[in-house]
Formats: structure tokens, C-alpha cells, sequence
């Protein structure tokens, strides 16, 4: 589809040339005064506006300033003569892309019409990106209208324009690294960058060198300088996952970071800036652990500024169809699928599982359903075997648990999880296995979300 360029000049000869130029790559408008551009640009949508300075007695700057507050401004490039170059300079500073004396060369004009629709073409997909980043980690990732996702999003709000630290609390899956997208993209550094760490991945050599950087010789193996997360981060917000599972002298590092704001690579001496937001989360008490000896209580406090807990999906069940319906479509999508629609039995059934995998473990309920659905509905058998066991009249709704030792198993671990609130530590002590144990049997059934 061909651009629309409006032409802007009270000379018919200048009017018709620059169409006549023009008309072969662009569709062409052209008026010879202001009232006559805004009524075009009143029902057509102008993609570039190409004005003379001087309109009579009106003048082109008043045009084009009128254009830049329309829901769709076009570019503006301003025709002028030789002794109005000051004034074209000065409409430019204003918002005018580039300008052209008089008379006019076609071959520059024709340049920079390519570039300027180029351009604006450009930051048009960029402007649409960073709307879609927005839709998914701003305040619309949360689906829910229940009072506890409502208090979530309003902590949000009031926190995001700040500078403090937000410690996110809640259990695995409830959607601690989206809160910090939103608190991100919220705040003034939504331009700068994102990064995130997930703290347990990493040994604490890995993670010291991960956070910090280092120079190059500074252990075996480090063969040239690493730039650190902390410096990747500057200008926008850094997001400490799991920050209950770093180690001590990992935690006076960020400690100092926190009171300075500064840092040094492993195996530096140079003082570096830290110009960072940190936001950091975590499934642990750590109120309990500062009271274990197990971390830092400075460090807490430090961290602990701003609290945002983030609820269980048990607690706010009324969520649960908002969620379905979200989760549906995303996974029709997804998986190129047609759209798909929940029984009242299957509704029912997500209701009353417990869900210690929280909104994580319901999404992937859903991503199963849509999978395995041959029919426009899901039906309970299309869920996971595990989530129709809570199906209200069901035996294992009533108690028992299913035959299958496999299902079983993970029945225990889902019971114990629910049960210890989804503290991982509990619920290995509970069932009487290893924390690692517990790991490494969520990690066989990756189809959950639960490793």
C-alpha cells in the first residue's frame, strides 16, 4: 500500500511539479493553504507532510505543530527559501524531520522522503514492541479482579516510580519475575535494561563473576575481562531471583552495593558505579533465616524496603476462570490451535485443585488440555491425571489416592507441597527425603512447570 504524502504550498506551479515528482511512488494530496491540509488530514491518514515555510500570510510552522498533536502525526519536512534557512533550522529543533530550499531538488527531496518514511516506519515497530512488552510484563501480565491480586497491582503502582529496593515474596510460581517486569516497566527506567539472575542456578563462584564481572587472570580460565550483570544493568533494573540462596560473602558484596553503589570485578581494584534499580525475590522466609544465622539481617533490611507478597493461587481461586480463559487462548495460539473452551465439570475440577505450582502449574494444566483436546472443549479427561484426581466426586477428591505408584508419588509430593504452603524444604522433611531428592523427582515431570 502506497504512503500518502500531503503537499503544502500557495503555488500552483510548486504544488503541481512536486506531485508530478512524487505521484509515481506515493499517493499524492495537495492543498494550498492550512484549512485546506487539515481538512485533508482530518480524513486521511498523511504519512509525511511536506510544507512550505510561508503560506501566504499563515505560516507552516503553525501547520506542522498542528499535525504533531494529532493521534497519528505525520513526518514534516519543511520547504523554504534561502533566507528562511534560520526559521527551517528552528522548525526542525520543533520536530520537523530535515528541510529543502527553494527551488526544489528533486533527487535530495526524493532522498529524504525514502529516509524519513523509513524511519518513522522504524520507530513505528518500535513503538508497537515496546507496547507488546508492555501488554506482557506491565500491569496487564496480571490476570485477576480478586481483592488480593488488586492489593498486588496497587503496591505496584505506588513502588514502581521510586528508586527503593522491592523484596518479592511468595511461593514458586506465583509470578515473582512478572511483578518485576511490571515494577520495570512502570518506573523511569523503563527504557534502560531488564536483566535478570536466577541465584540458585549458579555455584557462588559462578554467581560472584555473574554479578560482578571480572578482570581478565583473575581465576583459571578467566581469559579475557567480563562485564558483570550489575554493569549490564545500568540505566534500568537488576532482579535478584531466588536471593535467599546466595551464599555469605556473595551477600556482603550486594551488601555493599546497596550502601556505596559501587562494586569491583573479581580480581579488580577499580571502583565501578552501580547505576542499577534492584528488585529481588524469593519462595524463603527469610525473616526465619535472618533469625537462623542463615543470612544477613543488614543485608534484609536492606532488601526489605518494599515488600510485595505475591499470593498463592489457592487464595484467590476466584481468579481461576479469568486465568483458564487467558491461559486458553495463549495456548491455542501457541501450539496453532483452534480456539478451545472449558466443560463445567473441567471448570470445576481447576477450582478445586490446590495447585501448589500456582499459576506456573495452572498454565501448563492448560497447555495440556489444549494439546490433547480432539473436540471444540476440554473435558476432564483432556487435563493431567494429576488434576482431575481433585475432581469434586471423585475418589481422590474424597482421599485415596490414585493406584499408579507413578501418580502417586507425585500425588504425595503435591499434597506435601500444598501442605508447606510450597516451601520446598518442609516439604522434603515431610515426605522424608532430601531437599535434592525433591528436585530431582519435580524435574522428571518438566510437563508440570514445577522444577
Amino acid at each position: 500500500m502506497k504512503k500518502i504524502i500531503l503537499i503544502v504550498d500557495d503555488e500552483k506551479n510548486t504544488r503541481d511539479g512536486l506531485r508530478h515528482a512524487l505521484e509515481e511512488q506515493y499517493e499524492v494530496a495537495v492543498a494550498g493553504d492550512i484549512a485546506g491540509a487539515k481538512a485533508i488530514m482530518e480524513t486521511e491518514q498523511v504519512d509525511l507532510l511536506l510544507t512550505d515555510l510561508r503560506l501566504g500570510g499563515e505560516s507552516g510552522m503553525d501547520l506542522m505543530a498542528w499535525a504533531q498533536r494529532q493521534q497519528h502525526p505525520p513526518v514534516c519536512i519543511m520547504m523554504t527559501a534561502y533566507g528562511g534557512i534560520e526559521d527551517a533550522v528552528e522548525a526542525m529543533k520543533h520536530g520537523a524531520y530535515d528541510f529543502v530550499t527553494k527551488p526544489v531538488n528533486i533527487d535530495r527531496l526524493d532522498l529524504l522522503v525514502k529516509r524519513s518514511l523509513h524511519g518513522s516506519e522504524i520507530e513505528r515497530e518500535n513503538t508497537r514492541l515496546r507496547e507488546q512488552i508492555d501488554k506482557k510484563f506491565g500491569l496487564e501480565g496480571f490476570v485477576g479482579d480478586s481483592t488480593a491480586i488488586e492489593r498486588v497491582l496497587e503496591t505496584i503502582r505506588q513502588v514502581a516510580p521510586s528508586r527503593a529496593t522491592v523484596l518479592i515474596t511468595g511461593e514458586s510460581g506465583t509470578g515473582k519475575e512478572l511483578a518485576a517486569h511490571a515494577i520495570h516497566q512502570l518506573s523511569p527506567r523503563r527504557r534502560g535494561p531488564f536483566v535478570a539472575v536466577h541465584c540458585a542456578a549458579l555455584s557462588p563462584q559462578l554467581l560472584e563473576s555473574e554479578l560482578f564481572g571480572h578482570e581478565k587472570g583473575a581465576f583459571t580460565g578467566a581469559s579475557e575481562r567480563r562485564m558483570g550483570r550489575f554493569e549490564q544493568a545500568a540505566g534500568g533494573t537488576l532482579f535478584l531471583d531466588e536471593i535467599g540462596e546466595i551464599d555469605a560473602a556473595t551477600q556482603v558484596k550486594i551488601l555493599r552495593v546497596l550502601g556505596e553503589r559501587v562494586f569491583e570485578r573479581v580480581g579488580g581494584n577499580r571502583p565501578i558505579s552501580a547505576d542499577v534499580r534492584l528488585v529481588a525475590a524469593t519462595n524463603r522466609d527469610l525473616a526465619r533465616m535472618v533469625a537462623e544465622g542463615k543470612f544477613r539481617e543488614d543485608l534484609y533490611f536492606r532488601l526489605n524496603v518494599v515488600q510485595l507478597h505475591l499470593p498463592p493461587l489457592r487464595e484467590r481461586t476466584e481468579d481461576i476462570p479469568l486465568l483458564a480463559d487467558h491461559f486458553l487462548r495463549e495456548a491455542a495460539r501457541e501450539n496453532d490451535k483452534p480456539a478451545r473452551e472449558l466443560t463445567s465439570d473441567a471448570m470445576r475440577c481447576l477450582v478445586a485443585y490446590p495447585w501448589p505450582g500456582n499459576v506456573r502449574e495452572l498454565r501448563a494444566a492448560i497447555e495440556h488440555g489444549v494439546v490433547m483436546s480432539n473436540t471444540p472443549k476440554i473435558t476432564l479427561r483432556d487435563l493431567p491425571a494429576t488434576v482431575r484426581a481433585a475432581a469434586p466426586g471423585t475418589a481422590a477428591a474424597r482421599g485415596p489416592l490414585p493406584l499408579n505408584l507413578g501418580e502417586t508419588e507425585l500425588a504425595l509430593m503435591r499434597r506435601a507441597l500444598a501442605e508447606c504452603k510450597g516451601n520446598r524444604t518442609l516439604a522434603a522433611e515431610k515426605l522424608g527425603i532430601s531437599r535434592r531428592t525433591l528436585h530431582r523427582k519435580l524435574r522428571e515431570h518438566p510437563e508440570l512447570g514445577l522444577d
